[in-house]
């Protein structure tokens, strides 16, 4: 896709995060909470009672002076919206920007360094909820871990559950990921590795942070890309990171080199816990933030959670399903397989056996995914009972399942065992030459072009009033 369209299609998505707020509450999507809400446990428990319907604000949480935000997704039309597309051009619209990255733009300044405390104290000086009942404590949950490359220069943004440990020393998960990498580049050398997290960025950067990209993609440029112009970021004041220039709140920190504290347990997308064990440490160096910075916080594994997760995945796996596949049509995560570990995939399918080489490639695209069922172009994979349908009618287990044990999945599901799961495959689609109505669907013709207000009496009460008199009688 070109460049220009980009930048067209990025004109009507919000400026920043206070921008997608603005937007929210015009259209009755944003609720607001009385005052002194509890930062420990009453905060979430309000935000996941309104977790699909609005996202919610809370002015003083606790009595501080910083508000607090949650809920900032509550279905893929909100995704879409908060990048100026509409649903159905959500997962094209990941994939010109996965494809054309738009690199950063470095400014001298920026609304995020306005206050800047060097005596950093973070449960005083930022409203940090505790979420789940068995959390360890607080813990900063939408923050952006931004991490550079030590031998390139080259950042990674991702988001890690990070746990308030000291007044200046926060205990983080990391996974055999990208910032794993460059942390264990820096340990090897005994060197610290500098880092920042950035809280209240524009939800395009919160999507960036979740596509499956290569080692040395900066997501930042496909959060531009999304938005259709450069992100501007700024040095940090203690350290080489560039930030979001128009983010709400910044950490300046390290991750210590040979050091582990203890960290957890969390509330995680599985919806479990994940356990307490030895983390990497990260020491905080300064804190920088708007002048009335807005703190974004998310429930661990709630909705919100669920979605952010899930939408940038589906992009990235669909377009690696596609570059072998041309005619995979589409890809769910579905919510009942915690946007992680079930996948959807619609096919065109024209050979037999095909599903069984799509759902090996969709397994070596991303270890997380445990299940995956292949569905014909008629199925509808946003519906998990037309998935369920699918299977139920065009599936048979000794012929149509595929089984690996022992390969490398999620750490964080409770059933493997330290991350080694096996997976399943469905393949449930018709064969190409079943007769013709061994497998069409059955419809009522026409139905789709009734008119509900022609085909029923305008006064529905008074017609069945009357039809219960006339049965009495």
């Amino acid at each position: 896709m070109r460049m220009e369209n980009l930048a067209t299609r990025g004109a009507n998505a919000p400026s920043d995060l206070r921008a997608w707020l603005a937007h929210l509450a015009e259209r009755g999507r944003l609720a607001v909470a009385r005052d002194g809400i509890a930062l420990t446990d009453e905060l979430a428990a309000v935000a996941k009672r309104l977790e699909r319907d609005r996202a919610v604000l809370f002015p003083h949480p606790d009595g501080h002076e910083i508000p607090v935000v949650a809920n900032l997704f509550a279905g893929r039309d909100w995704v879409a919206n908060s990048i100026g597309v509409s649903e159905d051009q959500l997962l094209p619209r990941f994939l010109a920007a996965a494809s054309n990255p738009l690199p950063t733009h470095e400014v001298t300044s920026g609304p995020v360094q306005e206050v800047v405390h060097d005596d950093v104290d973070l449960l005083r000086q930022l409203p940090i909820p505790k979420h789940n009942e068995r959390d360890s404590g607080p813990y900063i949950t939408a923050g952006l871990l931004i991490a550079r490359n030590p031998k390139t220069g080259v950042q990674n943004v991702s988001i890690h559950r990070c746990q308030i440990s000291g007044k200046n020393r926060i205990g983080v998960l990391l996974l055999p990921r990208h910032t794993f990498s460059y942390y264990r580049l820096a340990e090897e050398k005994g060197q610290a590795l500098e880092i920042a997290i950035v809280i209240g960025a524009h939800p395009a950067l919160l999507l960036a942070s979740q596509a499956i990209a290569a080692l040395d993609e900066d997501e930042m440029a496909i959060a531009g890309a999304l938005l259709g112009q450069p992100v501007d970021v700024v040095k940090c004041r203690t350290n080489s990171v560039r930030v979001p220039a128009h983010a709400e709140i910044v950490i300046e920190g390290r991750i210590l080199p040979k050091v582990r504290e203890p960290e957890g347990p969390f509330g995680e997308f599985p919806q479990y816990y994940g356990p307490r064990s030895n983390r990497e440490v990260i020491e905080v160096d300064a804190i920088t933030h708007r002048a009335q910075p807005i703190f974004h916080t998310i429930v661990g594994g709630g909705y919100e959670h669920l979605i952010l997760g899930g939408v940038p995945r589906e992009a990235t796996l669909l377009q690696h399903l596609r570059r072998s596949f041309p005619n995979v049509l589409d890809v769910r995560l579905t919510r009942g397989g915690t946007c992680r570990y079930h996948l959807a995939i619609k096919l065109d399918k024209t050979n037999d056996g095909e599903p069984k080489n799509v759902m090996m490639c969709a397994f070596g695209a991303h270890y997380d995914i445990k299940q995956v069922v292949v569905v014909d172009k008629d199925v509808d994979i946003s519906s998990s009972e037309e998935i369920e349908w699918a299977v139920a009618t065009r599936f048979q287990a000794d012929r149509d399942l595929m089984v690996v044990s022992g390969a490398l999945g999620s750490k964080l599901d409770p059933t493997s065992n330290n991350g080694i799961s096996a997976k399943m495959g469905l393949d449930a689609t018709a064969p190409v030459d079943a007769p013709e109505l061994a497998f069409k669907r059955i419809c009522v013709k026409d139905e789709d072009q009734v008119d509900l207000a022609v085909a029923l009496q305008a006064d529905q009460a008074a017609a069945v009033a009357r039809l219960l008199a006339e049965a009495r009688s």
